[in-house]
């Protein structure tokens, strides 16, 4: 492994603009042609009208539990970002690389792909599988095509590895999330007989001051978990859209909000009670309609990751580190970890090089040194497997 070839190949993969909103099929095509020409053959799995798809693949014996490198090919978007270097041409300065995703997480994808000859050359004795997903920025949607796949298979992982960046730091621990669409239904009349009419913003209003209600109990009085930058649960209200004029009591209105969960709380109970909420309210709204109604809908979810500490799957990435006695660490956004763990029971550690500080935004970067690490980290990985 070295630095020219992992630059090479984040290069390569960071042409590609693979936002959710778009297809990622022409970055997999060029991985694929890359691994077929290191004798790796892959396959793809596709979403339902086959614009996306994950990738999967495996190096040494097929027929052992091995270890999986697991990493998401889509990103966030530019629009709007005051970018100034090209995006999707990578830039190299001051020791720094910049361009959509070289953080979040294409370059751990990147040195994951470096390392293929080395991995060939090697011997792998415990095979080390390669799992690239799509939609994992709104919300771990297509990875779960993959964990499907996974799961009909007669010998699964014994360890994932996801890439995200931590500074290469071993995370055993990642908040859950649920988010939710609330539509509003009311009825429109002209402003000045307003209480004709049934004012869907000023019920959605209500609904989402409930929210921030609930946001500010669990920061005053918890539950807390430690570790945490934010020891506590979030909840968050994100988009709202609704009303046509001024001189019309708007009969629409809906909202998007969130919840970022620790352990100790269960999302669904908080929609429970949002739901008894909005039935209150709802009754209340057809005493002038009948027609009146507010509709909940969860948009997606996925769970926390919660990986022992005194696993076996913490000490091997530990040792992989080269960090045995540094401690584990907490992270304030999601992965796909948590699918892994409880769909697949596959003890996962999430572990890469870059900073989230640099992520989804402008200018995005990751050092060089982290991706030397990550190299080091990777070679490492291929000394053990070929030893066992």
């Amino acid at each position: 492994m070295n630095d020219a070839a992992t630059v090479h190949i984040l290069r390569k993969l960071i042409s590609f603009d693979t936002t959710s909103a778009h297809s990622n099929l022409a970055l997999l095509a060029w991985v694929q042609d890359y691994l077929r020409s290191h004798g790796v053959e892959s396959q793809l799995i596709h979403n339902d009208d086959n614009t996306k798809a994950n990738l999967y693949a495996t190096l040494g014996p097929a027929d052992k539990a091995g270890v999986m490198l697991s990493g998401h090919t889509d990103t966030v978007p530019v629009t709007g970002q005051n970018w100034t270097r090209p995006p999707h041409e990578l830039s190299d300065e001051d020791g720094r690389f910049y361009g959509r995703g070289t953080a979040d997480m294409k370059g751990f994808i990147a040195v994951a792909l470096a390392a293929v000859p080395a991995m060939q050359a090697a011997r792998l004795q415990t095979p080390i599988h390669l799992a690239l997903s799509y939609d994992e920025e709104i919300g771990c949607v297509g990875v779960r095509r993959m964990i499907h796949m996974l799961a009909q298979q007669p010998v699964k992982p014994a360890l994932c590895i996801i890439g995200e960046p931590t500074g290469l730091q071993v995370v055993n621990k990642h908040k859950g999330k649920l988010a939710a669409r609330v539509t509003v239904q009311g009825k429109a009349c002209h402003s000045g007989m307003a209480p004709q009419g049934v004012n869907a913003v000023n019920y959605a209003a209500r609904l989402i001051g409930w929210l921030e209600q609930q946001a500010q109990l669990r920061q005053q009085q918890g539950p807390f978990e430690e570790g945490y930058d934010i020891p506590f649960s979030t909840v968050h209200t994100g988009t709202v859209q609704g009303g046509q004029a001024l001189n019309i009591v708007p009969q629409h209105c809906s909202f998007l909000f969130e919840m970022r969960n620790i352990a100790a709380e269960d999302p669904h109970d908080l929609l429970a009670q949002l739901r008894t909420e909005a039935g209150n309210l709802e009754r209340e709204m057809r005493r002038v309609d009948d027609s009146c109604r507010i509709d909940i809908d969860i948009t997606t979810e996925y769970p926390g990751l919660s990986t022992a500490e005194d696993g076996e799957a913490i000490t091997f990435v530990r040792q992989l580190t080269n960090q045995a006695d540094a401690p584990l660490g907490n992270i304030n956004f999601g992965t796909e970890g948590g699918l892994f763990s409880q769909a697949l029971q596959v003890p996962t550690v999430v572990c890469g090089p870059g900073s989230m500080d640099q992520g989804h935004k402008p200018d995005e970067y990751i050092e060089l040194s982290q991706l030397q690490q990550c190299q080091t980290f990777m070679q490492r990985l291929i000394e053990r497997l070929s030893l066992q």
